[in-house]
């Protein structure tokens, strides 16, 4: 394990209260300070099978996996603003973090990339199953501790195609979010335009035109300002077991078991969080395991129930086999409100 974790102090002499231009230049000084750290997976690991459900689309702001394998993560943490950089080299994880929330995110990377996930807690009972699982070893379920990071980008996805909700995300971020702290004297890092999420207020404060603007019905955005006025609650949702924090997500109107399911998948690391109300995963799980690509949500629900405990595992392991039916109707249709 390595870091520096210890604040600056300030020198001998130095006045109690700064001066804004003292307090920007040490506050920008800080961004770009580094804490690095290593974790050794107990087994198989794959970085980018782990963190992969983090990314919100080819473009999104707040995560950046490079040709290298690199992954970059802006966070909003409860200590502020982080950007974590998690490389996999010789076995281990090497990871790096920036900003004030960068002690935040080194002291939970082993939980962030599954360290409580119990892999072997699942008995594979398809031969699908147990085959995929033999070829991706490295899978493990990650959990960030953050309900809001995932929350909003899962109400953007309800009843859309992913495209709409990944571009009204992508807008949203980089015109409310702040860039992400890091080492901005790097081209490289600059390039990447990582920025992290705005937080509680700044959502409630959007104006309804600019929702419009990024393709954003009333319904979401509606969904999305009840959400951020009990931020505080909801985050509270990270430390609940799966049954309690569903619940509790979904006292909000607008938010029901696909999203909270949804939510919890990432933030909670929830191996049981079955995704159902989705258009496409029920034919998948059917298709796969019994043949059945006009399978509904009860049907799903009965394949998995062997698996129970373990039935967002399995849906991973499905996803990942790739065993899906071929497309036999068009996409469903894009929508644009911003031009309404």
């Amino acid at each position: 394990m390595a870091g520096r974790f210890a604040p600056r102090s300030a020198p001998r002499g130095a006045p109690r209260a700064a001066v804004p231009h003292q307090a920007a230049a040490r506050a920008a000084t800080a961004a770009a300070d580094v804490l690095t750290r290593e974790w050794t997976p107990p087994g198989p690991f794959d970085l980018r099978l782990v963190v992969g459900p983090l990314r919100r689309g080819p473009a999104d702001p707040t995560y950046r996996m490079t040709g290298d394998g690199t992954a970059w993560r802006a966070s909003r943490t409860p200590a502020g603003p982080g950007t974590l950089r998690l490389t996999a080299r010789g076995g281990r994880i090497e990871a790096a973090a920036w900003g004030p929330g960068a002690l935040w995110l080194l002291d939970r990377l082993p939980t962030l990339l599954g360290a409580t996930d119990d892999p072997d807690a699942f008995r594979p009972r398809h031969r699908l199953l147990a085959l995929t699982r033999h070829r991706r070893p490295g899978l493990r379920l990650l959990r960030t501790g953050l309900v809001m990071e995932s929350l909003i980008p899962s109400i953007l996805e309800q009843k859309v195609t992913t495209d709409e909700a990944y571009r009204a995300w992508r807008l949203l971020v980089r015109k409310y979010g702040t860039p992400a702290p890091g080492p901005t004297d790097h081209a490289a890092f600059t390039a990447l335009g990582l920025h992290v999420m705005p937080d509680a207020r700044t959502w409630s404060l959007i104006p309804s035109w600019e929702w419009h603007r990024a393709g954003v019905d009333a319904k979401r955005s509606g969904t999305i300002l009840r959400a951020v006025r009990v931020a505080r609650r909801l985050e509270e949702a990270a430390g609940m077991e799966l049954p309690e924090a569903m619940a509790r997500l979904e006292l909000i109107p607008g938010i029901g078991p696909w999203t909270s399911a949804e939510t919890l998948q990432r933030s909670n690391g929830a191996a049981d969080a079955v995704t159902v109300g989705d258009l496409h995963l029920p034919g998948i799980v059917g298709h796969a395991l019994a043949g059945n690509r006009d399978a509904d949500d009860e049907e799903m629900l009965a394949l998995l129930a062997p698996y129970e405990g373990q039935r967002h595992r399995a849906t991973r392991l499905i996803l990942l086999s790739g065993h899906t039916p071929a497309r036999r109707a068009p996409r469903m249709t894009r929508g644009d409100i911003a031009r309404l």
